[in-house]
């Protein structure tokens, strides 16, 4: 628990997670109040209030994830905490642990803000929340979210470079998996296999949401909970990785 406290403060003694969260927060909660407010009344569906906060926010939030760690390196900060703990796997793990805690909370402070808020400009709509689809389909930000900060952890501890980080982050999750759906014959058969696609598999309810539409055609090879499950493996495997990198290479 020690570790865990020390990785809550030291993260929170800086100005990004704070700028980090106030951005995602308006792009998730505010894209949906824009949705809501151009829609007709009574004609807004659940699944367009998750658009703002599957997408852009989600970028925002890796972004976040990853200067926890890069900002570390930038400083060279990381090399007190490894003085303090010098089993670094163990340092790393509970950044890890309180980065993807954040990022969990923030992303259903999104998610239910955004069916708040549709509620409130459409309240004619059928918004609520009662089967089990419908749960995942709005909980489910949050889970994304933490797992989604495992890989950018991973990709932090990697990269090491502030840029080159959040560089990848938002090159892969914004446009590359996209893009490769593109490339004849082959585009959508590898699409199946990339985890943010599979996360937005997990979280897909049906409806008018973009990111959904973008997915329909996509032959994916698990089952909702099966993507999801697929996409915890990638982010667990990739922080391995990182994890025996960081053990091997100088500070």
């Amino acid at each position: 628990m020690t570790l865990l406290a020390v990785e809550r403060i030291k993260l929170f003694s800086t100005r990004s997670p704070y700028w980090c969260s106030a951005l995602a927060l308006v792009l998730g909660v505010g894209l949906t109040a824009i949705i809501a407010a151009s829609t007709d009344n009574g004609q807004l569906s659940l699944g367009a209030t998750q658009f703002g906060s599957s997408q852009l926010a989600l970028s925002v939030v890796l972004v976040m994830a990853a200067l926890a760690v890069t900002t570390e390196y930038r400083f060279s900060t990381i090399r007190a905490t490894f003085l303090a703990v010098p089993n670094r796997t163990s340092a790393l793990v509970a950044k890890t642990v309180v980065v993807a805690f954040i990022a969990a909370l923030l992303g259903e402070i999104i998610a239910f803000g955004s069916v708040g808020i549709a509620k409130v400009l459409s309240p004619a709509s059928d918004l609520a929340i009662t089967t089990g689809d419908e749960w995942r389909h709005v909980a489910g930000v949050g889970l994304l979210y933490g797992i989604g900060a495992i890989i950018a952890i991973a990709v932090g501890i990697l990269v090491r470079q502030t840029a080159g980080a959040v560089a990848i982050l938002l090159v892969w999750n914004m446009l590359l998996e996209g893009l490769i759906g593109i490339i004849p014959k082959v585009g959508v058969k590898i699409q199946a296999w990339l985890p943010f696609m599979n996360a937005n598999h997990f979280l897909q309810l049906g409806g008018d949401n973009p990111a959904e539409q973008a997915a329909a055609g996509v032959d994916f090879k698990f089952s909702q909970w099966g993507s999801l499950a697929y996409f915890a493996g990638v982010a667990i495997a990739m922080l391995v990785v990182a994890l025996i990198v960081a053990k091997r290479r100088d500070a």
